[in-house]
């Protein structure tokens, strides 16, 4: 009987792990094959692209990219613009996003929790709605067509700060840090020498999602810059879009969209590793 059961049971772990991976394998496709369409539409011409969707390689990625490059879009300076603003963020965000949510985990005053539920009540602020008076400000500040407003306002990111500090309640014991001040250390060693590491995973998370949504931002930067070779991907990307219809080359656009991914791969591809190390790694617990 008891044998019956275990191969019963056996059997419907299977049945459930068979549907898993059906699911997964389903989900994965619908994920990735826009990446697919993306990559075969850069390959094909202007003409091809009107006449249709096909899903064969065409034979004009190497002319299409070769009119980006040599066209009047600065395709590599807009790369690289994008690439400053973008690192720059992440790093500003994760860093200080995490320190914000170490002091609000590690210290106890007066009026914490009043001040958790500010930043949490700031996540409903909507950046359109403050876009107006940022532009006066920073013109005020003589800061507009400069990188500065894209990259510095990344050090206040309430997101991350609460999703660092709802990792560190299940990953970041009070006995660890209070073990670490008796061994003489002081905050800051405490913090960068003990906290980030064992922040790996989270870091490595938010720091792609920051990458992200800096490296795809077209509304803030828009507005802030308006010197050419200053500009960033997504605005060039949708002035290459804009452009008159006896210069308009849908396959450059496709091609220039399938160049501008391909640093989002990477880093994800870099940082990736960390995540799934931290999975099993998990944390000390109290």
């Amino acid at each position: 009987m008891s044998g019956a059961k275990t191969k019963a049971g056996s059997g419907g772990t299977a049945a459930r792990r068979t549907v898993a991976y059906i699911v997964l394998i389903f989900l994965s496709f619908l994920c990735l094959v826009w990446f697919y369409v993306l990559f075969i539409n850069a390959t094909r011409s202007n003409g091809q692209l009107k006449a249709g969707f096909q899903a064969y390689p065409g034979a004009y990625l190497v002319k299409n990219l070769y009119n980006l490059f040599h066209g009047a879009t600065p395709v590599v300076r807009g790369m690289l613009n994008s690439l400053v603003i973008a690192c720059c963020n992440a790093l500003l965000c994760v860093y200080f996003s995490t320190m914000t949510a170490y002091a609000i985990h590690a210290y106890e005053f007066k009026g914490k929790r009043a001040i958790f539920t500010f930043i949490l009540a700031i996540m409903m602020i909507p950046t359109q709605v403050t876009a107006l008076g940022f532009i006066q400000l920073m013109g005020k500040m003589h800061l507009t067509n400069t990188f500065i407003p894209l990259i510095l306002p990344g050090i206040a990111s309430p997101i991350t700060f609460f999703y660092m500090k709802q990792y560190m309640a299940s990953n970041l014991p009070g006995s660890l840090i209070e073990a670490a001040r008796i061994d003489g250390a002081g905050e800051f060693k405490i913090f960068n020498t003990i906290v980030l590491p064992l922040m790996k995973p989270a870091v490595a998370v938010q720091a792609i999602f920051a990458f992200v949504a800096s490296w795809n931002n077209y509304f803030t930067p828009a507005l802030i810059l308006s010197d050419k070779m200053k500009k960033t991907l997504p605005i060039l990307i949708a002035e290459l879009r804009n452009s008159d219809w006896k210069t308009f080359d849908m396959g450059q656009v496709y091609a220039m969209i399938a160049f501008a991914i391909f640093p989002v791969i990477i880093v994800y591809l870099i940082l990736s590793r960390y995540i799934v190390g931290g999975v099993t790694a998990g944390g000390v617990k109290e």
